[in-house]
């Protein structure tokens, strides 16, 4: 790595530890492109407008453009995109898409056309319950409430006077896979920073978790699917971050302390019900890989070969055994490394069984140039769409939102040329 791309990395590092709502990229180190003088989009898809990808053979639409969204509100000039790729776009039965960057609040959509529906000013931290498609989940201040978007009704179901601060995650906690518990960070009154688990459908508060007793500065905290672990992210003084898991009662199960191993990803539950944090490594001996880890016990199983994945997605609830992936870099330099995973600028589904087998999204056309410009692919429930954005290679230029529709076959056929380019066989 050169010396510039070491300086811009750190300076990277530097703002993701200043401002914990900016992701640095998940993969390997680039130094952030620079604006054309005048630039120039070249054959944007019209606004709504179905377009093929040649690359996968998709459909996809851009459902976003700077200006007047509908009565969804009003898009920014520089972005407007969805939040980021491990938080669940759509609601339960995707009749509601949401997009919240660059749109003054929360702009709702239709969830298959797309169209804008409403829009709510509120800026607490909501995700979407898993399962209830009328619910949020939200955090703020001293309480927790389930909110529903569509008649602006919200419920509180757990307040004290004893927390201040309260946070989910923040910005990467997701609820467990039920929707009933969720990790809360806060500031007790004696002003210890400590995270608890919380089960929304028992009201039922698990005991405080001290995060002082862990190294570095806790950048996030969020519950396991199946809702019965914490797991934690540290940013060390060094700037390595590693992970602790906890038990719902505060015992520390476990912890990896080297630097995303991994990191940027999702978890989910694997096929033998064990939960697995899948996303990129950036630590020996799989540096750059995509690899899955068993929260039980630690263990590693590598899913992709070394290559320039970014952000790992598993909000494909409801189609398990499958992660989505963004991908940087340039097609020029992967074509100079043909023992690299075969993949830039693209969106791809991979299997989370080790068997390499891939299902292709779509070539995004994104050039790199910041964190909004990120591709951060995400999927809905089913499978069946994937929320992207991208500036359409113009580095500067917009950020628009697109939805790729993907049809499943009844029984996936894999690629066994693909899957020997993956490198897995």
């Amino acid at each position: 790595m050169t010396l510039l791309r070491r300086h811009m990395w750190g300076l990277l590092l530097v703002a993701g530890a200043i401002f914990p709502n900016i992701y640095v990229a998940g993969g390997r180190e680039s130094s952030a492109s620079q604006p054309s003088a005048t630039p120039v989009v070249k054959n944007l898809p019209g606004y709504l407008r179905e377009a093929t990808d040649s690359w996968s053979g998709t459909a996809f639409l851009r459902i976003t453009e700077p200006g007047i969204l509908g009565l969804a509100g009003v898009c920014g000039k520089k972005y407007c995109t969805h939040r980021y790729s491990s938080a669940q776009a759509w609601n339960a039965d995707q009749s509601l898409l949401l997009i919240v960057n660059g749109c003054g609040g929360m702009c709702f959509l239709d969830g298959r056309t797309y169209v804008p529906l409403f829009h709510r000013n509120r800026s607490t931290e909501c995700e979407w319950h898993p399962r209830d498609p009328e619910l949020m989940i939200c955090i703020a201040g001293r309480q927790i409430s389930t909110w529903a978007p569509r008649t602006n009704h919200e419920d509180v179901v757990f307040a004290s006077p004893a927390y201040s601060k309260l946070q989910f995650g923040p910005y990467k906690g997701n609820p467990s896979r039920d929707g009933n518990r969720i990790a809360v960070r806060a500031t007790r009154n004696d002003g210890k920073a400590v995270v608890f688990g919380y089960d929304i459908k028992l009201r039922q508060k698990f005991p405080d978790i001290d995060l002082a007793q862990l190294p570095g500065t806790t950048g996030s905290c969020s519950i396991s699917p199946l809702g019965i672990n914490i797991v934690c992210s540290q940013a060390l003084p060094d700037g390595n971050e590693p992970n602790f898991i906890f038990s719902m009662d505060g015992i520390l199960r476990q912890k990896w302390m080297e630097h995303h191993r991994p990191g940027h990803g999702d978890m989910t539950v694997d096929a033998d019900g064990s939960e697995i944090y899948v996303g990129i490594s950036k630590s020996d001996p799989d540096k750059y890989q995509v690899i899955k880890r068993r929260l039980a016990d630690g263990k590693v199983t590598s899913l992709m070969k070394y290559g320039e994945a970014m952000h790992a997605s598993l909000r494909s609830l409801d189609r398990p055994g499958w992660v989505f992936l963004s991908y940087g870099g340039t097609p020029a330099e992967i074509s100079q490394h043909p023992d690299w995973a075969p993949y830039a600028q693209q969106v791809i589904a991979l299997r989370t069984d080790g068997s390499g087998e891939v299902r292709r999204i779509v070539d995004t056309q994104n050039t790199h140039f910041d964190y909004w410009s990120e591709t951060h692919a995400s999927p809905s429930p089913d499978g069946s769409q994937v929320v992207w954005s991208s500036n359409w290679g113009v580095p500067g230029g917009p950020v628009y939102d697109f939805v790729t529709r993907v049809e499943w076959p009844s029984e996936p056929v894999p690629s066994q040329k693909e899957i020997v380019a993956n490198g897995l066989q």
